[in-house]
């Protein structure tokens, strides 16, 4: 069955009484429901469904790499004036870094290396000595405190990461949930637990901290004693520049990066750049400085904000798990032919930012073929899952398990979908395959929003209701300037096919399956 303009008219409730609005969305909705039950055979694949894993990083003992030119071995407690050319005399992380060039590899042992601002711009391989696990970490030990006597302890601390939210963000409606202190990047934690930042001393407990910027002091509520104390140092561990550096210029070659583990960095942990285009333009003029960056087997955790922005075309993440991230885990921006896959995405927001709307993935601002596929998108309460978001072109979202996105305990707001947190976003796009998924307990399993021809078949829907949704919105006047051009006119937001699709709620579900809605005022357009 599709949905065209025509059949979108379900419901124009914002324009109706309430009793009347909820009549009119509970008996539609339930009709188009059991319609879109119908079973089409002969159009479809009879084996969309997740594989149910391996998912995230697997254990293994890895070969050498196979690679034209050099292997560089680096150890936390390598030497920076040793070659590292050999396992038994290896170099330090960072010396091997400024030595590497096109087709070489660095070999890590395993261990802790506390360090960060690495930065190179050729296509090499990283990976670790056999089966041993590299742990790069962007905290520093904090061991020298001062027992205040007042239940806190006080350290000084110059590596401070003080910021401000973006200039987009709302502090005239978010500003009373959340506190500015909560846009710094700085982190700390007492042994490997993550604290929340307070707003002064009086706030800390055992559970946060607070620092004072102009005394460049931090203040905890846990006796320090015997415990590890670790504060954000770095804030990044990986950038991929497109500039020249250590005496090299860019060969456009993304780097290979398999089983390392990058944790506690304050802003992000990896970082590929990239152009950025500010408006509608032609896929050939982005995504060609650096192509091919590829994840696999890697652990990104505890990042401030982000633990990773990806810019370039044929970009692979395979096999990861990111987790415990502020505003987004993954951040993909202006790439093509990208593909995630069999990784584990949990645990975004930790912080419980509101008004910045926070996605495990986020695939931003002109992405063409971007494949999502048969991923674990879990425990996410105060996050989106994978939202396409703003001019994105052909996306596929198959065969994924998403659990646990949003809060689907609420009342519905029938008059709107928003706020709402969603599984599968499509948002200002064009064209994307959603099939073969699995969606359990979410706010909303899918919402396609001001998007055009949206495939959504085979899927399972277990209490996370589906909704399809447009307005007027457009780039006249609008809060983020030119992102409403880059996606399909008013007019032009249809084409959506709904077919084939199992939709289920208990007892406790009291939230239609199937949501669609639009503004009363398009209803002729």
């Amino acid at each position: 069955m599709k949905l065209n303009r025509s059949e979108q008219s379900i419901q124009n409730l914002p324009d109706l009484p309430q009793t009347c609005a909820q009549t009119v969305n509970w008996n539609k909705l339930y009709f188009v429901g059991c319609v879109l039950f119908c079973i089409i055979f002969n159009t479809l694949p009879v084996t969309a469904q997740p594989s149910g894993g391996p998912y995230g990083p697997i254990k293994q003992t890895y070969d050498l790499p196979e690679v034209a030119g050099k292997i560089y071995y680096a150890a936390p407690d390598g030497q920076p004036e040793n070659p590292g050319e050999t396992v038994s005399n290896p170099t330090t992380i960072e010396a091997a870094f400024k030595q590497v060039k096109t087709g070489d590899a660095i070999v890590m042992r395993g261990g802790t290396y506390r360090t960060g601002n690495l930065i190179l711009n050729q296509g090499i391989t990283i990976q670790p000595y056999l089966n041993e696990q590299p742990i790069l970490k962007g905290t520093f030990i904090a061991t020298k405190w001062e027992n205040l006597g007042n239940g806190l302890w006080t350290t000084s601390w110059s590596h401070l990461f003080h910021t401000k939210p973006a200039d987009w963000w709302r502090r005239n409606r978010e500003g009373g949930k959340t506190p500015l202190h909560r846009f710094n990047n700085d982190m700390v934690f007492v042994d490997g637990k993550f604290l929340q930042s307070a707003g002064w001393e009086g706030e800390v407990d055992e559970d946060s901290y607070y620092i004072d910027y102009e005394t460049e002091l931090v203040y905890i509520g846990v006796d320090p004693t015997n415990k590890l104390i670790e504060i954000t140092a770095f804030d990044v561990a990986l950038l991929r520049t497109t500039k020249e550096v250590h005496g090299k210029t860019s060969d456009h070659k993304g780097p290979i990066i398999r089983g390392i583990t990058f944790t506690q960095y304050a802003y992000r942990a990896i970082e590929i750049e990239g152009t950025e285009p500010e408006g509608l333009s032609a896929e050939a003029n982005y995504g060609k400085e650096v192509m091919g960056t590829t994840l696999e087997n890697c652990t990104i955790s505890y990042c401030s904000p982000v633990a990773g922005y990806f810019r370039g075309d044929h970009l692979t993440i395979r096999h990861c798990k990111v987790s415990d991230t502020s505003t987004e885990g993954i951040y993909v921006i202006a790439s093509s032919d990208v593909l995630l896959e069999k990784n584990i995405f949990t645990h975004n927001n930790i912080e419980r930012i509101t008004g910045y709307y926070p996605a495990a993935v986020k695939i931003f601002n002109q992405c063409y073929r971007v494949t999502c596929q048969d991923n674990l998108v879990i425990d996410l309460p105060y996050s989106n899952g994978i939202w396409y978001d703003v001019g994105n072109v052909d996306g596929r979202f198959i065969n994924n398990w998403v659990e646990g996105v949003g809060n689907n305990k609420s009342e519905l707001n029938i008059a709107q979908p928003w706020p709402s947190d969603n599984g599968f976003f499509f948002e200002i796009s064009k064209g994307a395959i959603c099939a073969g998924n699995v969606f359990v307990n979410c706010d909303h399993g899918i919402w396609v929003l001001n998007s055009s021809n949206v495939q959504i078949y085979q899927n399972t829907f277990v209490n996370s209701t589906a909704c399809i949704a447009r307005n007027a919105r457009s780039a006249v006047g609008d809060h983020f300037g030119w992102h409403p051009s880059t996606g399909p006119n008013v007019d032009e937001r249809d084409g959506h096919i709904f077919v084939n699709n199992l939709l289920t709620g208990d007892e406790n579900f009291n939230r239609p399956l199937l949501y669609v809605w639009q503004r009363i005022r398009c209803v002729d357009r």
